[in-house]
């Protein structure tokens, strides 16, 4: 699936199963929140804290897909096309960056 399919998929679910989108603001912290319940899982199965029971059968990929969820709602109600904006972004690292992770003695 593109973004271009994912964002009119997600359109589609919200007008007629939805009803109508959450307000920007509204969806701006569910993304929030749906970033957290990442990074919790992240902190836990792969930082330094310790897992608790209830966590460890939580998926990340759910997780990611429900970030992923809420901002396409976002994009789709504030008018962005994601592919236009994800290859432009593209563009500005591969021009920005091109040598700079290269010559970062750090990452050698």
């Amino acid at each position: 699936m593109t973004l271009d399919e994912a964002q009119q998929t997600v359109d589609n679910w919200i007008k007629t199963v939805g009803v109508r989108y959450f307000n920007e603001l509204t969806n701006m912290a569910m993304l929030t929140e749906e970033v957290g319940e990442v990074a919790r899982i992240i902190a836990r199965r792969y930082g330094e804290q310790s897992e608790k029971e209830s966590d460890k059968a939580k998926d990340l990929g759910d997780e990611m897909a429900d970030v992923l969820w809420v901002l396409l709602c976002l994009a789709n109600q504030t008018g962005i096309n994601l592919t236009e904006a994800f290859e432009r972004n593209l563009d500005k690292k591969n021009i920005r960056d091109a040598t700079r992770h290269l010559n970062n003695e750090k990452l050698k």
